[in-house]
């Protein structure tokens, strides 16, 4: 059986009114809608557990740990059905009852990116922590020698450095978290794997609807690598952040006598 290709596909009208191009960018825009929404959620909660973990508050460091070894270890999926099928069914039946009766898809939107931004939150705690332990010591003790209270401590000293050591692997989590909105799909989101799952339904052009939806990702993906590089550059402290740079000298030396360069 030979496979029809046909990449026109995508301006052909589609059963919804438009044309599929249309349909694959609907979900394009809500999986941006749905990672922004989850990200700003997760980086929100993300911090508090990260600071809470690094505190020397013993009830607030075990609550953290809790949290984060809960939802770092809990498949996605399976915290996606819970939050869509479960959540509603044991919260108190008022609140259970509106959460049904909003329309999609904002029905569903709504418990997609609360599963996503306390997952995500879970990852950005590690690293939160594990940015702001990384600091000398002396940074805090010069904080509190200053007279700093401990939040004026983390909100003037340790967090303005610390996110941009963490920097690079937020980027990471923040690619993962727009690749996870996929998961979404499982619940009935229109987002861009279900854009692409509904336009091969109807065209039966898997291929392209699927190529389509790829192209898409790595679109997306490849912006928020190059603005997140362009904000590092804007945010690197001289000096303090990576290994200095080292040139050959040019004089007559041996050549694995390097000059350091600051």
């Amino acid at each position: 059986m030979n496979y029809y290709w046909n990449w026109s596909i995508f301006f052909d009208p589609s059963p919804y009114g438009d044309l599929y191009i249309f349909t694959l960018l609907n979900g394009l825009v809500w999986t941006i809608v749905t990672a922004i929404a989850s990200w700003i959620l997760a980086l929100a909660v993300g911090t508090i557990v990260g600071i809470a973990r690094t505190t020397n508050v013993s009830w607030a460091k075990k609550l953290a740990t809790c949290y984060v070894e809960i939802f770092r270890n809990i498949p996605l999926l399976v915290q996606m059905f819970l939050w869509y099928f479960v959540i509603p069914e044991v919260l108190p039946d008022a609140l259970g009852n509106s959460l049904k009766q909003i329309p999609p898809p904002w029905g569903i939107f709504i418990p997609a990116f609360l599963c996503l931004g306390f997952y995500t939150a879970s990852r950005v705690a590690e690293q939160v922590r594990a940015g702001i332990e990384s600091l000398p010591k002396g940074q805090r003790m010069a904080g509190t020698a200053l007279g700093l209270k401990p939040h004026q401590v983390y909100s003037y000293v340790l967090l303005p450095v610390s996110f941009r050591i963490i920097l690079p692997p937020l980027t990471s989590e923040l690619l993962n978290l727009i690749k996870n909105t996929s998961v979404a799909f499982t619940i009935g989101l229109l987002e861009l794997v279900g854009a692409a799952r509904s336009m091969q339904e109807f065209s039966f052009q898997v291929f392209e609807s699927f190529a389509g939806a790829t192209t898409l990702y790595l679109i997306l993906n490849l912006i928020v690598v190059m603005l997140t590089g362009w904000l590092a550059k804007r945010t690197s402290i001289p000096g303090f952040m990576g290994s200095p740079k080292t040139v050959v000298d040019k004089a007559p030396r041996k050549w694995w006598k390097l000059e350091v360069k600051r």
